[in-house]
């Protein structure tokens, strides 16, 4: 394998199953990564490698990991992928041990995670769409089911790290739309993630179900009308986008599906309900997203009793 485009040191923050994948394949690239993340997961990591297994390749990559913000000294390029809830903490958090010309990348999945954690830090982050099925199978094991490709801001780095990205089998675009990109990974979350959650179904047999198509153009119809009130460039055909999902990625299961399935707090509020609070703001009425909201925050709230 020839050299790695040079990032110097990179530390993932939040290092749960994107994060992991994303730096596990620049690891894999020969790019000196650190994963910070819960302690069980470190460990594993620390004793025995990550272990990444994707539809290509099943490895084992040695790289350094720990549970302490505090292992983000150093690095050049910090990879930020804790859950929407969580970004003013861990920004927080990570801030004292920042290196002064560190470049932050949000890979996230709110519309405006990135605004929240570069106020947070009080310097620009890169936001980015991060296109990926992943979940974690087990401590220190990450199962990849499709795709992996990114979308970033324009930034003075944004270049060297898709290049960076692209050698070590990321695909990545550098686009002036950006916001609309995350709009448009919103919208997906939208009609995917509270319908798979409710249901705990995956996507491909989810959208067998009975007028479930329908209820899910209902809510690409909300979010578009959202957008479009609050000016926002959503590109491509989200009608077509939307159920082409299910056809390539029909064995995944929604993150806020796999949240709620292990008790912990789903990203609801920042996915649907954000549309549902923005619509309120704007005047327009988002009432299927509001449904998928109070149901998923009723099992919720049943899980955790």
């Amino acid at each position: 394998m020839s050299a790695p485009i040079e990032l110097g040191r990179v530390a993932v923050m939040g290092a749960g199953a994107v994060g992991c994948y994303y730096g596990g394949m620049l690891a894999r690239a020969g790019h000196h990564v650190t994963l910070i993340a819960r302690a069980q997961h470190a460990e594993a990591v620390r004793r025995s490698g990550l272990r990444l297994q994707t539809k290509t390749f099943d490895a084992s990559i040695k790289m350094a990991a720990s549970e302490d913000p505090g292992a983000a000294r150093g690095a050049k390029l910090v990879l930020f992928s804790v859950k929407s809830p969580d970004t003013e903490h861990a920004g927080a958090a990570l801030a004292p041990h920042l290196e002064p010309d560190a470049v932050l990348l949000s890979l996230q999945n709110g519309v405006d995670d990135a605004e929240r954690l570069a106020a947070t830090l009080g310097r620009d982050v890169i936001p980015a769409v991060v296109y990926v099925a992943t979940e974690m199978a087990g401590p220190g094991h990450v199962r990849h089911h499709g795709r992996g490709e990114l979308v970033i801001g324009p930034a003075a780095a944004s270049a060297r790290i898709a290049a960076a990205f692209g050698a070590a089998g990321v695909p990545v675009e550098v686009s002036d739309n950006v916001i609309g990109a995350l709009w448009a990974k919103l919208i997906v979350n939208c009609a995917y993630n509270a319908l798979s959650a409710i249901t705990q179904l995956p996507y491909g047999r989810l959208v067998q179900g009975d007028s479930i198509p329908a209820v899910m153009r209902d809510v690409v119809d909300e979010c578009l009308a959202v957008a479009r009130a609050a000016g926002v460039n959503v590109p491509g055909d989200m009608h077509q986008a939307v159920p082409r999902i299910a056809e390539t990625m029909p064995a995944q299961f929604s993150s806020t599906a796999q949240d709620l399935a292990r008790g912990k707090p789903t990203e609801i509020d920042h996915l649907n309900g954000l549309v549902v609070r923005k619509g309120q703001a704007l005047g327009v009425p988002t009432p299927a997203n509001r449904l998928l909201v109070a149901l998923v925050k009723l099992l919720q709230a049943k899980g955790s009793s």
